[in-house]
């Protein structure tokens, strides 16, 4: 059975949120055409997604020494534990879904949290012995869907986009086969057309999804 991970990271809802709408309606649209599939909700905001902060390093340090996992102290373990169920499920899936929106040129602080969550020597990928990367997840493929308020896709406001082109490396990095994107832009910029493209959005959405 393909397991997909919707991966949604917007604190508000799809009637205020335009990235969670147009996810929302491609996600709809994916399970009517693949009802089989298992499909796995994560909300960032919702998530218990741990920062890599110093107990982390410490726990990860004292088991690579060969302590017991019991010899971490509760912080330590509860962190530790944390981020390997999430870089488990994302290695065990087959499919990603990313729904952001577009905040101060990249995307909310939870996602990045969640990417260093991901992010694992040995699960994600791994380094050759000559120290270059090797990626691991050659058998996936990925989606982005990300809503910016203004207009972004041409040179030179491209330049200025830095969450998509995260993401983009790291599916690179990570040796993600197939990574596409569904930008909906101008809705901030244009707002007499706001709900035109909206509309336009979720349509391509609901097309994207069957192919998907």
């Amino acid at each position: 059975m393909t397991k997909v991970l919707f991966i949604t990271a917007h604190p508000l809802e799809e009637s205020t949120s335009y990235s969670l709408a147009v996810g929302k309606a491609f996600i709809e649209s994916y399970k009517e055409a693949n009802p089989e599939d298992d499909i796995v909700n994560i909300d960032l905001y919702k998530e218990y997604v741990p920062h890599i902060d110093a107990h982390v390093f410490s726990g990860w340090g004292k088991l690579r020494s060969g302590s017991e996992f019991n010899q971490l102290s509760s912080d330590e373990q509860e962190k530790v534990k944390r981020l390997a169920e999430l870089s488990d499920q994302f290695i065990e899936a087959d499919k990603y879904v990313f729904v952001t929106p577009f905040w101060n040129f990249s995307y909310p602080p939870v996602m990045k949290a969640y990417i260093d969550a991901v992010s694992v020597a040995g699960k994600s990928f791994r380094y050759s012995e000559q120290g270059q990367p090797i990626g691991l997840l050659t058998d996936k493929k990925a989606i982005h869907i990300q809503a910016r308020g203004g207009f972004y896709s041409e040179s030179p406001a491209n330049e200025l986009e830095m969450g998509h082109r995260h993401l983009q490396v790291i599916m690179n990095f990570f040796g993600v086969p197939s990574f596409e994107a569904l930008f909906v832009e101008g809705h901030n910029k244009a707002k007499d057309k706001a709900q035109e493209i909206k509309e336009n959005a979720i349509a391509r959405a609901k097309d994207l999804a069957k192919t998907f």
